[in-house]
C-alpha cells in the first residue's frame, strides 16, 4: 500500500488520519455524554482527565491531517458525481473540521477559563485569572458543536451508504 494518495486513491496516512480520528470520536462523545450525568467526584475526575487527554490528542490529529491534506494530492473521484453532491460533501467536510475544532478549542477554553491548567504534552498552560461565566459560555459551545458533529457524522455515513448500495460506485472502497 501506498503512503501517498494518488489521483486515483488515498494513501495509507489519509486512511489512517481518517479512521483514527474516527474511532478516537466513537469513543470520545460518549464519555463526554457520560461525564455530564455524574455528580462531582474522584472518579469524575479521573474519567474527565482521560477525556480531555483524548480531546488534546485529537486536536493535534486533525491539525496533522490538514497539514497532510494540504501537501499531498486528493483523489479526482469528484467528477462522476453531480455538482450538489459535490457541493453538499465539501460543505459536510468543512463542517466536520470546523465542529471538531469547536469542540476541543471550547473545551479546552472552558477548562482554562475554571482556572485549570491543562496538559498539552510538550508543555502545560493555565490562564492567569479565572472567568466562570466565559467558562460556562464555552461549556455551551462545546455541548452544541457535539451535537453538530454528529449531526454531519450521520450525513457523511448515510452518504457512504447511499453511495455504496444504491448508486454502486467505488467511493468506499477508496478509504478502506
Amino acid at each position: 500500500m501506498r503512503l501517498f494518495n494518488n489521483l486515483i486513491s488515498y494513501g495509507l496516512l489519509a486512511k489512517l488520519f481518517h479512521w483514527v480520528t474516527f474511532l478516537t470520536l466513537v469513543v470520545q462523545i460518549p464519555i463526554g455524554f457520560y461525564l455530564v450525568s455524574l455528580e462531582f467526584s474522584e472518579k469524575r475526575i479521573d474519567i474527565e482527565n482521560i477525556h480531555i487527554l483524548i480531546g488534546v490528542t485529537v486536536f493535534y490529529l486533525v491539525v496533522l491531517r490538514l497539514i497532510w491534506k494540504l501537501i499531498n494530492p486528493t483523489p479526482n473521484h469528484w467528477k462522476e458525481f453531480f455538482k450538489g453532491q459535490t457541493f453538499v460533501a465539501s460543505i459536510n467536510h468543512f463542517f466536520l473540521y470546523v465542529s471538531i475544532f469547536l469542540i476541543t478549542l471550547s473545551g479546552m477554553l472552558k477548562k482554562l477559563y475554571m482556572g485549570e491548567t491543562l496538559n498539552f504534552f510538550i508543555f502545560k498552560y493555565s490562564f492567569k485569572e479565572f472567568n466562570f461565566q466565559l467558562a460556562d459560555n464555552f461549556y455551551v459551545i462545546h455541548i452544541y458543536a457535539n451535537y453538530l458533529l454528529i449531526a454531519l457524522v450521520s450525513l457523511h455515513i448515510g452518504a457512504v451508504i447511499v453511495h455504496h448500495f444504491f448508486f454502486k460506485d467505488k467511493i468506499l472502497k477508496k478509504m478502506l
